[in-house]
């Protein structure tokens, strides 16, 4: 049975989920340096083009090849723009299990594009891969990305209390730590009967970059 993920890409109707290149790295970078994904994300900040670099020539590549993840850049199909990131990490073979995340660049929001990129992959998880769970963890305030957990399906499973370090920006410009729950999220698949790409979009917590 496989224990690496293939390098592959999938399609719904308005997006393309493909391995990342690095003619995304200006774009990734643009997007890592937004306010709110600096606020609930492990991202460094500032996010240079040489941490971009890194990250898709090294970091998602031995993710892959070594059976611990999965990145996908999320492109615009008409446009090929990036619009986001779907990460999948800590993978479980044995269980068939993975946790996913998602990122969506700050212009793009309000789309839909989060919800539509999870689903897809999930439902590509579940049939190619034979996966049996997937798992979402959102930082407690971190109301959009619950949303977007909601809107595919999500069953929450409970909290993980004072499990995540998220960051307020202070009156000099500095990022401070904050420490606040994690919301476990769980998606089988059973439970994506009936479930629609319906409007949601965010951003959850990603862990172990670089």
């Amino acid at each position: 049975m496989t224990s690496t993920f293939p390098n592959v890409s999938i399609n719904t109707e308005r997006l393309v989920l493909r391995p990342l290149d690095e003619d995304d790295v200006a774009a990734l970078a643009a997007m890592m340096n937004d306010e709110q994904v600096a606020a609930w994300t492990s991202v460094p900040q500032p996010f240079t083009e040489d941490g971009a670099r890194t990250w898709i020539t090294e970091y998602a590549p031995t993710e892959r090849t070594e059976g611990r993840g999965l990145d996908f850049a999320v492109t615009e199909f008409l446009t090929q723009r990036l619009v986001g990131v779907i990460q999948l990490g800590k993978t479980n073979w044995h269980v068939r299990s993975t946790e996913l995340s998602y990122i969506i660049a700050p212009w793009a929001r309000g789309e839909g594009y989060a919800s539509e990129a999870a689903l897809v992959t999930a439902r590509w998880l579940f049939s190619d891969l034979k996966f049996e769970r997937i798992e979402l963890r959102t930082a407690a305030d971190n109301t959009a990305s619950q949303q977007v957990a909601q809107k595919i399906g999500c069953i929450s499973e409970g909290v993980l209390r004072n499990a995540c370090i998220a960051r307020s920006r202070a009156e000099d410009g500095t990022w401070t730590d904050v420490r606040t729950d994690f919301i476990v999220w769980s998606l089988l698949p059973e439970d994506l009967e009936g479930v629609g790409d319906q409007p949601a979009d965010g951003f959850t917590s990603f862990d172990d970059w670089n």
